[in-house]
C-alpha cells in the first residue's frame, strides 16, 4: 500500500490573467503587457493554453483567460496589481512574489531559509489551519481587504502518494479550510470560489520529494471584478 500524502504547502497563486512565453511580452512593462494581450488572438491564446496542460496550472489558465481585459484597460489593472504585488513584498517576507502579464504569482515555498515554516503548512493527513498558516493567511487577508475589487478561485492540489479518491478529498479538506478561514477573518464569501484537483495537476513530475513537495500546494487566482473592469475601461477611455 502506497503512503498517504505527507505535508501539504501553500502556493498562493494570486494570478490575475494570462501568462505567456512570448519573450517580447517579458520585456515590456506591465501596462504594455495589458495592450498585448488584448491584441492577441483567440488562436494563440488557445496555443497558450494549450502548452500548460499537464503543467499543473490548466484550470488556473482557463480562469485567468476567462477574466481578460487586455488593452489599455488591462494596462491599468496591471499597475494597480504591481503595487498590490509590492505589498504582498513587504508585508510578507520569504513570500515568493511574481508579477505575471495583469496578475501576481505568490508562492510560499516549503520553509524559509531559517529553517522555519512558510506560508500555510498542514500536518501529515490533516486539514486544519495551524497557528503559523493563520500568520500568513491573516496578512493575505488584510491585503485582500486594501485591495478589495477582485475575485478569488482557491484551489487544492496534492501529490500522487495515496489514491486518487483520498487525494481528492484532502485536497478539497484543505482548499475549503483556507477558504473558511478567509470568511471568518473577513473576505466576503461572494469573492471567493473553492476547487479541488487531488493529485490530477502536478506543477511537476512526482519523481523525488522535493517535487511531491512543490505539487501539495493551494494556489489563489485572483482575477479583477466587474467594479475593477468597468473603472479600467473608464479610465481608459479618458486617455
Amino acid at each position: 500500500m502506497k503512503n498517504l500524502p505527507g505535508t501539504f504547502f501553500l502556493s498562493a497563486v494570486a494570478v490575475m490573467l494570462m501568462t505567456s512565453g512570448c519573450d517580447t511580452v517579458k520585456r515590456t512593462s506591465n501596462q504594455d503587457k495589458g495592450v498585448v494581450v488584448g491584441a492577441t488572438s483567440g488562436a494563440v491564446i488557445g496555443g497558450i493554453l494549450g502548452n500548460n496542460v499537464g503543467k499543473g496550472n490548466n484550470t488556473a489558465l482557463g480562469a485567468i483567460i476567462g477574466a481578460a481585459v487586455g488593452g489599455v484597460a488591462g494596462g491599468i489593472i496591471g499597475n494597480k496589481m504591481d503595487r498590490q504585488a509590492e505589498k504582498i513584498k513587504t508585508e510578507i517576507p520569504g513570500a515568493k512574489v511574481e508579477r505575471v502579464g495583469e496578475g501576481i504569482d505568490v508562492t510560499f515555498d516549503e520553509n524559509n531559509p531559517d529553517g522555519s515554516k512558510a506560508g500555510v503548512y498542514f500536518e501529515t493527513n490533516k486539514y486544519e489551519i495551524s497557528a503559523n498558516s493563520k500568520l500568513a493567511l491573516n496578512k493575505l487577508q488584510k491585503i485582500f481587504a486594501e485591495y478589495p475589487e477582485t475575485n478569488i478561485l482557491v484551489e487544492g492540489h496534492t501529490d500522487d502518494v495515496g489514491t486518487d479518491s483520498y487525494n481528492s478529498t484532502l485536497s478539497q479538506k484543505r482548499a475549503v479550510a483556507v477558504s473558511d478561514y478567509l470568511r471568518n477573518a473577513g473576505v466576503s464569501s461572494s469573492r471567493i470560489i473553492t476547487k479541488w484537483y487531488g493529485e490530477s495537476q502536478p506543477k511537476v513530475a512526482n519523481d523525488s520529494d522535493g517535487n511531491r513537495a512543490l505539487n501539495r500546494r493551494v494556489q489563489f487566482v485572483i482575477t479583477a471584478n466587474e467594479k475593477m473592469k468597468a473603472d479600467a475601461k473608464k479610465e481608459a477611455e479618458k486617455n
